[in-house]
């Protein structure tokens, strides 16, 4: 199959701003075919987690990882290594080999039946330069460069794993990889791909081996919710106010030491030694819901992804590969979070992160078979995730680090907009930072781009109109 895409790549031309141009190239995809466990692995039923089987983790979610060409891998195929190294690999971790069954209660378990993941390989005519130097989501060739293979995308009785390949005429190649969510968190999906780089690489087994054991994260018997949950609370969406699908806008915008800094300097002493994700998140979170234009009493919530591993005693097992976060939320009015300096937002969103605990993951696990695994609560929220400790950029296959390695958009989920990443990048400049893909209809990201603006030259309480061009990097579609 040959696709031939016009691809808006990005450059820098002054510090702050980047200006697209086009890029034409053609995709060459061999059919997909299944890469089995390459010795027989058990046939057994294995339960997921009452952590990983909720209905917010019940969709697919896409990473892409960019690699450049080594002259010391000259005349290496990186798609018939890391097709034969999958294979040695899922003999570990033969749970992805199989499918998801859904049995009483909507419980979900792993039918190890071995019939393999999806994997594509692919040439494209394009060379990694090409791209530009602002490689970041949102990838408008994404859908190239990791195929939606017909009939694949469903959460029950499809492929645990889509892997694509697809090799760059400069030697180096482009592996993006779609995983059924419920499997796996993003420390567990990292798990998994080093194991797979690290077999790329000639060891034999992993260095961490996979650990299933999801019964740690069972509820309790009887189960009893006993902490606060508003993640989960049923809100009526009265005013539509859940994002449209259509006419989005995606974008991403960079947060090195600068803007960071001119965030940080808008909050009283107290408050400046918060950490980035928490100013940062605060700051968001407010001028999306400025760009939104919500009622003034209407709740609006913020939902930051808590990795909670390090909060059990004893800690999870090494080698754990299940989710084992939280979906800790903080509430307020649309009123009271607009009108109030950021330090009120950096309160909630401080509060709610220190919501998870032990108990408070028991407590999910307990609520999810009681309500019948409920999706966390959609209407006029906004979730954070930082996989900046993740470890994406370090999954190496014999051809060195990643330039680019993380999740491939934002505002993934079953409800499109609602997501942001955080995701450790480096600019042209070679300032270390984030680069964070929101994804918000095109009228709200208009205001969205003006707030943000406004707020880097710390002028956060009065609205910028017309004026001169975003002081951040931005890219987009």
């Amino acid at each position: 199959m040959i696709t031939t895409i016009k691809f808006s790549t990005l450059s820098s031309i002054i510090p702050f701003l980047i200006m697209a141009q086009s890029l034409l190239f053609t995709v060459k995809r061999s059919a997909p075919e299944f890469v089995r466990p390459s010795k027989p692995t058990p046939h057994e039923i294995k339960l997921l987690s009452d952590i990983d089987d909720q209905e917010g983790l019940r969709f697919q979610i896409p990473v892409i990882q960019f690699y450049k060409y080594d002259p010391n891998m000259a005349g290496k195929d990186p798609v018939d290594i890391i097709r034969k190294a999958l294979a040695k690999t899922l003999v570990f971790y033969y749970p992805f080999a199989g499918r998801l069954r859904e049995g009483p209660g909507r419980k979900l378990m792993v039918d190890c039946t071995g019939e393999g993941v999806l994997f594509i390989e692919a040439d494209a005519d394009v060379s990694l330069k090409e791209f530009g130097d602002a490689l970041q989501p949102p990838f408008p060739c994404l859908d190239e460069l990791l195929f939606d293979v017909p009939g694949s995308s469903e959460v029950l009785n499809c492929p645990l794993l889509v892997i694509q390949v697809t090799r760059l005429k400069c030697g180096g190649f482009i592996f993006a990889l779609r995983l059924n969510h419920t499997m796996s968190d993003a420390a567990g999906l990292v798990q998994f791909m080093s194991a797979l780089g690290e077999i790329s690489c000639g060891m034999n087994e992993p260095s961490i081996l996979p650990v299933w054991h999801r019964e740690l994260l069972n509820s309790r018997d009887p189960p009893r919710v006993t902490c606060t949950h508003r993640e989960y609370e049923q809100v009526p969406d009265t005013k539509g106010t859940i994002i449209p699908l259509d006419d989005m806008a995606h974008r991403s915008f960079f947060f090195g030491p600068t803007e960071v800094a001119k965030i940080r300097a808008l909050l009283p002493p107290h408050q400046q030694k918060q950490s980035n994700f928490e100013i940062l998140t605060a700051c968001l979170w407010r001028c999306r819901t400025i760009a939104l234009q919500p009622d003034t009493d209407e709740e609006v919530r913020i939902i930051c992804i808590v990795n909670a591993r390090g909060k059990f005693n004893p800690p999870l097992p090494n080698g754990y590969y299940g989710n084992a976060f939280a979906f800790p939320v903080a509430v307020t009015t649309a009123g009271k979070l607009m009108e109030n300096p950021l330090g009120y937002a950096l309160e909630l969103v401080k509060k709610a992160k220190s919501d998870v605990t032990q108990e408070y993951m028991h407590s999910v696990a307990d609520l999810m078979v009681i309500k019948g695994r409920p999706h966390f609560t959609v209407v006029r929220s906004y979730l954070v995730s930082d996989v900046t400790r993740a470890g994406f950029g370090d999954v190496e296959f014999g051809w060195g680090k990643a330039v680019y390695g993380g999740p491939a958009k934002g505002g993934v989920g079953a409800i499109p907009g609602v997501a942001s990443f955080y995701i450790p990048f480096k600019n042209a400049k070679g300032e270390e930072g984030l680069v964070i893909p929101l994804c918000l209809p095109a009228q709200a990201m208009e205001k969205f781009v003006k707030e943000l603006d406004s707020v880097l030259k710390n002028n956060i309480n009065q609205p910028t109109i017309g004026g001169p061009k975003p002081s951040f990097i931005i890219s987009s579609l």
